[in-house]
């Protein structure tokens, strides 16, 4: 059996050791990039490449509108559906503006074991007019205390002033939802670095 076929029999795969790397990142932003990580890790290079943990500078939270929930029925891997996003806000350093109305949808697949997969693509416009396109993979255990919920972001910017998201490493965290007073998820995206 392969190193990949092991990992994959007790519930691992590439895009979950990823995503969980992703939470160490988020949760070590006040580190500093220039620190070692403790010399407790090691790994079979570590004695000549020091390991740093990734730092995270934050780059923007988005306040999305969520509207109809469609079932499309259960799959093998489990129950999918589409959440339609409506609309909302973003505001984060030189960066603001709003999501654009019924620009996207969010497409969910709720897992025999409970785990939440999402993949949602849409569009922000930001205050000066640019559209960035947003696809954020998220995984959500809501059985785990504290809920996990992190993600991959990709944003696909203009050229021009917003460029810069075409060359970063995003991550986010799907930081919570606003009901009942607002049928709205919170989503926070971070840059590593």
């Amino acid at each position: 059996m392969s190193k990949e076929q092991g990992m994959r029999e007790k519930g691992m795969d590439r895009r979950s050791l990823l995503l969980g790397g992703v939470g160490l990142a988020v949760a070590a932003g006040s580190l500093s990039a220039a620190e070692p990580v403790a010399s407790k890790v090691k790994t079979p290079t570590s004695d000549r490449i020091p390991m740093y943990l990734p730092r995270t500078e934050f780059v923007l939270e988005a306040i999305v509108d969520i509207g109809r929930n469609s079932a499309l029925g259960n799959g093998p891997l489990g129950e999918r559906r589409m959440v339609e996003i409506t609309g909302g806000t973003f505001e984060g350093p030189g960066l603001r503006g709003k999501v654009i109305p019924y620009g996207g949808m969010d497409r969910q697949l709720i897992r025999r074991d409970g785990i939440k997969r999402m993949d949602a693509l849409y569009e922000l416009q930001t205050d000066d007019g640019a559209v960035l396109t947003i696809r954020n993979q998220v995984i959500v255990d809501d059985g785990k205390k504290p809920r996990y919920a992190f993600s991959a972001v990709e944003i696909s910017a203009p050229d021009g002033p917003y460029a810069w998201l075409n060359r970063v490493q995003l991550v986010g965290m799907h930081a919570g939802s606003l009901r009942p007073e607002r049928q709205a998820v919170v989503i926070r995206v971070y840059k590593l670095v």
